[in-house]
């Protein structure tokens, strides 16, 4: 990350910890702002998955108490998205884009 940040410009940062997606990404948005995350855009692991189907567990909870295998969410300027993730894909990391910034009219996260 410390590389990405002295090459780019990163707008936030979130760490998915404790909280999972639906309250750790909203921490790092300004007011109107929402993160619209595409379901399915990022694989979900295996254990992930034996958990929700062991426990019966439904997918807002998955994404509200679990990270689902996200650790961090980087957020950057659509523009700069491509140029962001080649450097952390060449740095070993796994990157997936897995939404967008849209107005807030709700929820401060919404999967589509």
């Amino acid at each position: 990350m410390l590389s990405a940040l002295s090459q780019h410009s990163i707008k936030a940062l979130a760490h998915i910890t404790g909280g999972g997606l639906i309250e750790n990404i909203p921490r790092v948005l300004p007011e109107g702002v929402a993160a619209q995350l595409k379901k399915g855009s990022w694989p979900q692991t295996e254990l992930f998955a034996w958990l929700q189907k062991t426990a019966g567990i439904d997918d807002y909870e998955m994404n509200r108490t679990f990270n689902n295998g996200i650790g961090m969410i980087v957020v950057v300027d659509a523009l700069d998205a491509v140029a962001v993730s080649a450097t952390l894909s060449g740095l070993g990391e796994q990157v997936h884009v897995i939404g967008q910034m849209v107005a807030r009219s709700g929820d401060a996260v919404v999967f589509a």
